[in-house]
């Protein structure tokens, strides 16, 4: 009789242990839910890939927003990623390729890059981010029936930008809104860094000078320098920004000793959706349809069937 027990223990034990030791957790399958592709020209590999659309969104959310963010701010990415995508393969049609896989368009990040990268974490990460492109399948934002031009950026200073104050078009949906989370979320919310005078004059392409005079700046209702006079020569914020490669057009400049020290609130642009603000609000239960309306006012979602004419 125990010899039996024995027996039956075994039968039933080693087919569990043999299960539970090499059946591993798998990769979520991911239906392509359209024909619809997207062609990326590959920087670095200097190539054209053409990729379902769904998969390229999952990349991209991969290499613009962290996997650690709140799985309704991943979603929000994928409806913004999506949604830059589909205006520039309306815009692009009769080009080469639709979309660059860098910061000159968005970041795309391919599965061997993943997988490279996020190693033991590859299948939790990867499932993560196909759940959110998953669960926000084919939707788009639109404004009075059209596809929006979108943006979206790091963090805010506690506001979001106007448009018409960086990139020079007035559009209805890209207001300046409140952005209270960037705060308490970002680690990049506050920055300093620091030039030797000889750098920061040669980089504004002035005449270098021991004494620093600023006057005349001029602020948006976010708080961001839109001009502003250095030694007598006027910059707007944004040449500031991009020229000294500081992380906002919220600064403070000040010489000490033979030093310039800017300070700056946010990163990035501030145009349209915060990611960390996006991630405060999801923390603390917003829907990411609820964070896309708060970023891009008057818009509603669509689904994918066909964008042509939707320009």
């Amino acid at each position: 009789m125990r010899r039996f027990i024995i027996i039956t223990l075994t039968i039933i034990f080693i087919p569990f242990l043999i299960v539970t030791l090499f059946v591993k957790e798998k990769e979520m399958s991911f239906s392509l839910v359209t024909n619809d592709v997207v062609r990326v020209k590959r920087d670095k590999l200097n190539r054209i890939d053409t990729i379902p659309l769904e998969e390229y969104i999952v990349g991209v959310v991969a290499g613009e927003m962290p996997v650690s963010f709140n799985l309704e701010a991943l979603k929000a990415q994928a409806v913004a990623a999506r949604n830059y995508a589909i205006k520039k393969i309306l815009y692009n049609k009769d080009k080469e390729y639709d979309l660059i896989d860098t910061t000159a368009n968005q970041v795309y990040l391919d599965t061997d890059y993943l997988k490279e990268s996020w190693k033991d974490k590859y299948i939790e990460n990867i499932n993560k981010v196909r759940k959110a492109v998953s669960d926000t399948k084919q939707k788009y934002l639109v404004y009075e029936d059209k596809v929006i031009d979108l943006f979206y950026f790091s963090t805010s200073n506690g506001k979001t930008e106007n448009v018409e104050n960086v990139f020079k078009t007035d559009l209805p949906y890209l207001k300046s809104v409140d952005s209270p989370w960037d705060e308490f979320e970002s680690s990049v919310f506050n920055d300093t860094k620091t030039f030797e005078i000889s750098e920061f004059y040669n980089l504004l392409g002035i005449e270098n000078s021991n004494e620093l005079v600023i006057k005349d700046i001029r602020k948006s209702e976010s708080n961001r320098v839109l001009e502003i006079n250095i030694n007598g020569n006027l910059f707007t914020g944004r040449e500031i920004y991009q020229k000294l490669s500081i992380r906002s057009t919220d600064f403070e400049i000040e010489q000490i000793n033979n030093q310039i020290i800017i300070k700056t609130k946010g990163f990035g642009h501030g145009v349209g959706m915060s990611q960390y603000g996006a991630n405060g609000m999801a923390k603390e239960g917003y829907t990411y349809e609820q964070i896309l309306k708060h970023y891009y006012q008057g818009t509603s979602l669509k689904k994918i069937k066909n964008f042509e004419n939707n320009v």
